[in-house]
């Protein structure tokens, strides 16, 4: 059985998050930026396994800081 914090946190961390204020401005400074170091890996590192992992780390920091954007920081008062 859930508790009420679990509960809570479920309920706040995969509801949807309608942008708001500055967030999409947030957004697309996190996205331009992850965008230049993925052009910096692409154009610097040789096609290999470990180039391939760095840009996927890339795209999961970028899905990480929109999650903590789209959160505004909640993640941790609810966190079971």
């Amino acid at each position: 059985m859930l508790t009420q914090q679990q509960s809570e946190w479920l309920d706040e961390t995969f509801r949807y998050h309608v942008p708001d204020h500055d967030q999409p401005v947030r957004y697309d400074r996190v996205r331009v930026a992850a965008k230049a170091l993925a052009s910096v890996i692409l154009d610097n590192c040789p096609g290999s396994a470990d180039r391939s992992a760095a840009l996927r780390k890339v795209r999961e920091a970028v899905m990480t800081a929109n999650a903590s954007i789209a959160l505004e920081g909640t993640e941790g008062q609810f966190a079971p």
